[in-house]
């Protein structure tokens, strides 16, 4: 079996295009962009939602590509779907079961299945779909002959009232089922295509093939299967390290995914990465790896909007420590999600260079609030971890390592009844219920008349939330020690 010849990782993102166009040469135009990713949920054959407002071509595009690919497929309109739509009418039968009297709309013998409207479809439905999508059975039959399941939605209602029109009866999809998409494909639309595209678009919908086109589609998608395989049996375990911490700094940036999620965002990456190599064997494996997770997260389906500058710092990280060598000390330390456990950590390892360890210790720094970071700083300072500190960081550390070790004058006139003099009130009022014995209670004298000196301190709930800091911090420390 022939395997994909793939470059080193690369880490910009570039706009993807492919000429000619498979889908534009089906009559689909605009969609250069994805074209990838729904080339590479045609190689795997996994579940594909595609979400879009009206009008973007959802059902057009999946027709086109069926007849194309001259599957026998059935197109559904979930919202007026019943169950007997879907498997024909039952009838007793001799031996008192039930045998299914089939139409030409029934689901036995289809090889690709379209799902349209699957968000205004009845939990009832809805239900039944769940096994057809999610493994190919319907009453716990096997569809022997079913490659392609395939969806298409409006944008459900979100929170934002600007996210775009609203579409009555789309609701949000059930997260199990959303779950079960390996690709959930957000449509461009109308003012994401060039004025050559809206003209073609205008002019030719619905019209033939090219000559060739059915041919093309046909040996880009056997292709990229020889690829596919390729591509995991060369670089399955990196991009295992690659999903499972890219997974691990969403989770951390508040975009949850599953497990599933991440066994599906395996194959996702490999696909994109295959359906590129079909027509630009120098396709950056960085590029279809953000590529395929941009289009690999369930969230818009239930209506949750995702930060793309989140997905694409968290990308760009994750294939950046993806690429640290397995017996290189950073592995370890890089794989945390948590900035102040990565540093903590990465002052326990004296292997690690300098540099290394300053640009950890400066994420860190940069995550936390005051006070959380003059704790960090301290606990560098009284490890000693400090000393391999390059000098821009280390005197950064030690102006706040200095600010919580020796004592702080206050010198202010104040008006009474003003903010200043309620704000000292506060921190009278936090540090005379601390004792004076513990060592702690200088340290956060000391810290609190720092700032507020330096006037970083503006209300009585900034203070508590630099106490809090200070203490959350360093009791993650003494969890390291």
């Amino acid at each position: 079996m022939p395997r994909a010849k793939t470059p080193p990782p690369a880490t910009s993102t570039v706009e993807i295009t492919r000429e000619p166009g498979l889908l534009a040469k089906l009559g689909v135009v605009g969609m250069d962009r994805i074209e990838p990713v729904l080339l590479g949920a045609l190689i795997t054959g996994d579940p594909l939602l595609l979400i879009g407002p009206h009008g973007t071509g959802k059902s057009y595009l999946l027709e086109r590509v069926a007849l194309a690919l001259g599957l026998e497929w059935r197109h559904y309109n979930a919202s007026l779907l019943n169950f007997d739509d879907l498997v024909g009418y039952p009838l007793p039968d001799a031996s008192g079961g039930l045998t299914y009297v089939q139409t030409p709309s029934s689901i036995w013998g289809a090889e690709a299945v379209f799902v349209d409207e699957i968000s205004r479809c009845r939990p009832d439905i809805q239900n039944k779909l769940f096994p057809v999508i999610h493994e190919c059975r319907v009453q716990g039959l096997l569809l022997e002959r079913l490659r392609y399941r395939w969806s298409a939605m409006n944008p459900p209602s979100g929170d934002d009232e600007d996210d775009g029109p609203a579409y009555l009866g789309s609701e949000p999809l059930d997260l199990a089922l959303a779950d079960r998409f390996a690709f959930v494909v957000e449509m461009p639309g109308w003012t994401s295509l060039t004025h050559a595209e809206r003209e073609t678009l205008v002019l030719g919908s619905g019209a033939p093939f090219e000559p060739d086109a059915a041919t093309r589609l046909a040996a880009a998608v056997a292709t990229g299967r020889r690829y596919f395989d390729g591509v995991l049996s060369e670089r399955a375990a990196n991009l295992a390290v690659y999903v499972r911490m890219v997974v691990d700094l969403l989770g951390s940036a508040g975009v949850v995914l599953s497990g599933r999620r991440a066994a599906l965002l395996l194959r996702n990456v490999a696909a994109v990465h295959a359906a590129r190599l079909v027509s630009d064997p120098a396709a950056a494996a960085g590029d279809s790896a953000y590529l395929a997770l941009s289009h690999s997260l369930p969230q818009p389906a239930s209506g949750v909007r995702v930060d793309p500058v989140k997905v694409l710092t968290c990308h760009r990280e994750a294939w950046r420590l993806a690429a640290v060598p397995a017996d290189d000390p950073m592995r370890q330390v890089l794989s945390e999600p948590n900035p102040l456990a990565r540093a903590l950590r990465a002052s326990r390892i004296a292997a690690i260079k300098p540099r290394d360890f300053s640009s950890v210790v400066a994420d860190a720094l940069a995550s936390l609030r005051p006070g959380g970071r003059h704790a960090l700083a301290a606990a560098l300072f009284e490890s000693g971890a400090a000393g391999r500190l390059v000098a821009a960081i280390a005197e950064q550390c030690g102006e706040l390592y200095l600010a919580v070790c020796t004592p702080q004058d206050v010198h202010e006139s104040v008006s009474a009844r003003s903010d200043r003099h309620r704000l000292w009130q506060a921190i009278e009022s936090e540090l005379a219920r601390r004792d004076p014995a513990d060592p702690e209670t200088g340290m956060v004298s000391n810290l609190l008349a720092s700032l507020f000196n330096a006037r970083a301190l503006a209300t009585t709930d900034g203070l508590t939330a630099a106490v809090s800091a200070w203490e959350t911090t360093r009791a993650t420390v003494r969890g390291f020690a």
